[in-house]
């Protein structure tokens, strides 16, 4: 076998077990973005600050929890880290990856999910996180906004930036992970998206496929088809999960800083408590970090600070035509192609 072969055949081969320094590298990454966070949310606040809970899982592992309260900004809001390890992943993983089955596992995260007082201002999401189960290894995580009273120009901002952090490494990344994104965030039993979407994605390795979800036959499957796969090894995958974990912040705050002085009154707080409803809805049932963290045994205040303070239900609630109200249902809550539409594109 010639040399420029054999350098092939070893550049399309996953090496068989992660970097000795993997886990180390993922878990300083995670921290460090949580760092970052928390400290420029402090910053704009200018009110409250974090208040940090460090935790310990029995089975092994642990994690740091900080939470922000009763701020100028924020109402309420979380930034997690956390790293646990045990002798085998849940049924809700092994579902996904069978061949993860017999082996420990390793995992580390952040999570964060802000509620801010002000109905103007959108409530966000964020999640990145990497595995481990022997030779197994996958990056997964996203992130997205949730918007009550929406302006065109942010959610195009919101994407767009999202879309720069993604095109620097493939430009399937963005189209391939917003239609998850699209798939993943949408409440079935509502029949509703539960925001305006950002980006989506699981079970990233060296095998190069786009999309692992569960249908398909969606328009994530069927674009993930089409593009193919993408072979990649660790550290590109690892440098383009650092690249999304650090736009947020220039995704997200121009967003607040626009909005967060906008006058309200007690029609928009109601209506904001409502939507937040639906938040709760999707974090109970569908949420995949919620569903791990109980499965693992881990820290039950940590895994449900995703919740809002205060929320809502009303029965058989209909918005009134033609209203903010309205408009959302309308047009925010369906999938739009954010990034190829300009405000004067819009006419509403």
């Amino acid at each position: 076998m010639n040399s420029h072969l054999a350098n092939q055949l070893r550049e399309q081969t996953p090496p068989a077990y992660p970097s000795a320094y993997s886990r180390q590298k993922a878990k300083q990454f995670v921290q460090d973005l949580q760092d970052e966070i928390c400290q420029a949310l402090q910053q704009l606040d200018g009110k409250a600050r974090f208040q940090e809970d460090n935790w310990e899982r029995a089975e092994g592992g642990g994690g740091r929890t900080r939470v922000i309260r009763d701020g100028r900004v924020f109402e309420q809001g979380g930034v997690n880290f956390s790293e646990v390890w045990g002798d085998s992943l849940p049924a809700s993983i092994l579902a996904q990856r069978p061949e993860a089955a017999g082996h420990n596992f390793y995992a580390t995260g952040t999570s964060m999910v802000l509620h801010p007082r002000n109905p103007y201002v959108p409530t966000v999401h964020l999640n990145y996180r990497y595995f481990e189960a022997g030779p197994i290894w996958w990056f997964g995580g996203g992130v997205d906004l949730t918007p009550y009273y929406p302006f065109v120009e942010d959610v195009i901002h919101f994407h767009s930036t999202i879309k720069n952090a993604c095109d620097a490494h493939h430009l399937e990344y963005y189209p391939a992970f917003k239609r998850w994104c699209d798939e993943y965030f949408y409440l079935k039993h509502r029949q509703e998206a539960r925001g305006v979407g950002g980006i989506f994605f699981d079970y990233q390795d060296a095998r190069g496929k786009l999309y692992c979800g569960p249908d398909p036959e969606g328009e994530a499957a069927i674009y993930s088809r089409q593009v193919g796969t993408i072979p990649r090894s660790w550290e590109e995958l690892f440098a383009f999960v650092q690249s999304c974990g650090r736009a947020f912040l220039p995704a997200y705050l121009p967003i607040v800083e626009r909005r967060q002085d906008t006058q309200y009154s007690d029609r928009e707080r109601q209506f904001q408590l409502y939507r937040r409803g639906r938040y709760v809805e999707f974090n109970l049932v569908y949420d995949r970090g919620t569903v791990f963290g109980l499965q693992t045994n881990g820290r039950t205040e940590s895994i449900l600070m995703s919740l809002p303070p205060l929320a809502r239900w009303e029965y058989n609630y209909q918005p009134q035509p033609g209203t903010p109200e309205a408009q959302l249902y309308e047009v925010f809550l369906k999938p739009q192609d954010w990034v190829n539409w300009s405000v004067e594109d819009w006419s509403i």
